[in-house]
């Protein structure tokens, strides 16, 4: 795939857009006491417990991280380790009832920080916005994938 002569501009603006998306995304999770970091961890969590190595790997962090942000979390009741069954020096790490609760406002935070910042373009362009923005998770899906099937 080649980009158009104009693309490496906007991919620029796109990069800019999304470092101030990622502040507005951190403000939306601060009335919910939560970090991009924790709701990154939550986020994974939802698709099925994991291995803390697992975890590292998914977020690109460190083991101690992991251990952090899950320890601070699990303090608040929002995940739950559990030894591996098939091996005991493993340690699972699952989301509780309340964790995906939390997800589940987090999610509506966001949603609702995001749609109300697109609101303020004209037109059809706040649909637009958003679309581009699920478009870019797919793409991130997609690239997770095949780095995942290159290792």
């Amino acid at each position: 795939m080649s980009l158009k002569p104009s693309s490496p501009r906007a991919a620029q603006a796109a990069a800019q857009a999304a470092a101030r998306l990622a502040r507005q995304v951190a403000l939306a999770l601060g009335g919910l006491d939560l970090s991009p970091s924790q709701y990154r961890l939550l986020l994974f969590l939802s698709e099925g417990n994991a291995a803390a190595s697992a975890v590292a790997g998914r977020l690109a962090v460190s083991r101690p991280s992991v251990t952090a942000l899950a320890d601070g979390l699990e303090r608040r009741g929002l995940l739950q380790r559990k030894p591996d069954s098939d091996d005991r020096r493993r340690v699972a790490h699952e989301l509780t009832d309340a964790g995906r609760e939390a997800l589940a406002a987090a999610n509506a935070a966001v949603a609702e920080r995001i749609t109300s910042i697109a609101a303020r373009l004209d037109d059809e362009q706040p649909d637009r916005a958003i679309d581009g923005l699920a478009l870019w998770s797919e793409a991130l899906n997609r690239h997770r994938a095949a780095m995942e099937a290159h290792q």
